[in-house]
């Protein structure tokens, strides 16, 4: 009987030494396991966080940049009609509707900064306004200070008198008589070359035409489809036959800006082709 018992106590020890054995060693391997899996998500999460912000920043900065380049600004002085001029509250004119539609060849909105003529260049030098257009004739003088587009326009360079002047029939007989110009264009420019004349500069072109009526000056110096304009507006006045000068008209651009200039020119070239260009033109000036 002692024996009996003496076995079954062995028997019931060495039972409980194994199943002590079993439990324990699940419970050594399976803390580091866990430790090593949590570690690992929190990896993975971070790298995806760190992903996702940094996509955010390239989206974020690639819609500055496109808000950034998504509007041009177009510097002019809307005193020069029909090629920019106020009708009520708005600035239109032919080179207000050629900008709007180069800018949407180019997929951009469009804006205009009515300014000084002379403050034009500095503007765009300054980058306050990226391209100018108000009836600008390309000079080599000019060509100094910013870059041009290809030529939208051929224009020419007037003398407006009093109807009844005798004394002035061609630009030769400029010489020694009071001239009126707008600040800082062609006419302006041009003006200066003529031999012992008196030069007048004005800020607004039509504040030359009224020195004229008021018999302050002798003429006025002006592009030709302007001059028609201020002629019909006021009567006693004629525009010479023989014209002053003939020039170009272009785009300008700050110098070195060619990304903008290309697109402008290649805009120009298809506007020309596709013939809106022309229907713009046509709008504001007509054979009569």
């Amino acid at each position: 009987m002692k024996k009996q018992i003496t076995a079954l106590a062995l028997a019931a020890m060495m039972a409980a030494a194994s199943l002590a054995g079993c439990s324990s060693k699940p419970a050594e391997t399976s803390a580091p396991e866990t430790e090593a899996a949590e570690e690992t998500a929190v990896e993975t999460k971070a790298e995806e966080t760190e992903k996702a912000e940094a996509e955010n920043g390239e989206t974020e900065g690639a819609a500055e940049q496109s808000e950034n380049k998504g509007t041009l600004v177009m510097a002019t002085n809307a005193e020069f009609p029909p090629y920019e001029f106020h009708d009520g509250g708005e600035i239109v004119g032919i080179d207000v509707e050629i900008a709007a539609a180069i800018a949407a060849e180019m997929g951009m909105d469009f804006e205009v900064e009515d300014i000084a003529f002379d403050s034009i260049i500095p503007e765009v030098q300054s980058g306050k306004a990226d391209f100018g257009a108000a009836g600008m004739t390309v000079t080599e003088d000019r060509k100094q200070s910013v870059d041009f587009s290809d030529s939208y326009a051929t224009a020419t360079q007037v003398i407006i008198v009093k109807a009844d002047n005798a004394d002035i029939a061609s630009p030769d007989d400029l010489e020694g008589k009071t001239i009126g110009v707008q600040l800082g264009t062609t006419g302006d420019i041009y003006a200066s070359d003529i031999a012992d004349a008196t030069i007048e500069q004005y800020n607004k072109g039509f504040e030359a035409v009224q020195a004229l009526t008021q018999n302050k000056i002798d003429a006025v110096i002006i592009d030709g489809e302007p001059a028609k304009v201020f002629v019909a507006e006021n009567e006693g006045l004629k525009i010479l036959d023989e014209a002053f000068t003939t020039e170009e008209y272009a785009i300008c651009v700050k110098k070195g800006n060619t990304e903008l200039l290309d697109g402008i020119n290649a805009a120009i070239a298809s506007l020309k082709e596709s013939g809106e260009l022309q229907k713009i033109v046509d709008k504001y000036i007509t054979a009569e």
